[in-house]
């Protein structure tokens, strides 16, 4: 990843704790929302998928565009974030 937001920077930058999902890069309040209704609505909740999904980028980014509707871009910002998270974390 060239280059990433002051959000992703944020995000990595400490652990998790009791963040919303909204603090997950790529996901704003839209997809927030969607994720919220669906039981997913802490990070550490969809940090718990990604590793389900063995942190494997293309089954991530699947199950995000298919629960929330997350685009490409919002896809790759999301994974990016908790896979750089879990190599600071895990």
């Amino acid at each position: 990843m060239s280059s990433t937001s002051q959000k992703h920077k944020d995000f990595v930058a400490e652990p998790m704790g009791e963040k919303t999902v909204m603090a997950l890069a790529g996901i704003g309040e839209v997809l927030g929302k969607r994720l919220e209704e669906k039981g997913f609505d802490k990070a550490y909740v969809v940090l718990g998928q990604f590793l389900v999904l063995k942190k494997d980028e293309e089954l991530f980014r699947d199950w995000l565009k298919d629960t929330c509707g997350a685009n490409v871009k919002q896809q790759g910002d999301c994974y990016g974030c908790l896979k750089e998270w879990c190599d600071a974390f895990l």
